[in-house]
């Protein structure tokens, strides 16, 4: 009886989580895989441009653009990932977003190899991320979106970078 009152109990929850999720989602491609951010997190999207490198920065960090007079970091999403690095092609652009964390907000770029669209995404269209066990940390997935037959990891840009990662990030800034 109790364990049947805590599976749904934990079913509720995870019904509530998911229709909390449900908004517009910017879609893009890394990898062959289809991820999606919350559009509100998007600035805006531009083509690949030249990306001057910063000397001592974390591996996943390509290094720095000029937006309109104003130098923002630009992560590689291939490196942060640990996903096997592919050439840049005419698709790959970066997503110009904005990350919170506690000490504030940062104004970044996140190369990706290609957006897709935005989709307005229902609460019945979205799970909990899988559990792959203590050692595999899933907290950077708000949920898997199902749309037609695509499964997509909607990601929470504000964790997909540890504290340390955004400190880094930060400095050069």
């Amino acid at each position: 009886m109790a364990e049947e009152a805590l599976r749904t109990s934990e079913a509720v929850e995870g019904t509530h989580k998911a229709g909390s999720l449900a908004g517009k989602y910017l879609t893009f491609v890394l990898g062959g895989e289809t991820y999606g951010l919350e559009i509100l997190k998007v600035q805006e999207i531009i083509g690949l441009m030249d990306v001057t490198e910063v000397p001592q920065t974390p591996d996943f960090v390509r290094g720095v653009v000029n937006l309109r007079g104003k130098v923002i970091p630009v992560v590689d999403m291939h490196r942060k990932f640990g996903l096997t690095e592919t050439d840049d092609t005419e698709l790959t652009c970066i997503i110009v977003v904005q990350v919170v964390r506690e000490s504030g907000a940062i104004v970044m770029g996140v190369i990706v190899d290609e957006v897709s669209e935005v989709l307005d995404i229902e609460g019945s269209q979205i799970e909990p991320p899988p559990s792959f066990g203590a050692s595999v940390d899933t907290s950077f997935i708000l949920g898997m979106g199902k749309v037609g037959d695509t499964v997509m990891m909607l990601l929470d840009l504000d964790r997909v970078l540890s504290g340390e990662d955004l400190d880094a990030v930060r400095e050069i800034a």
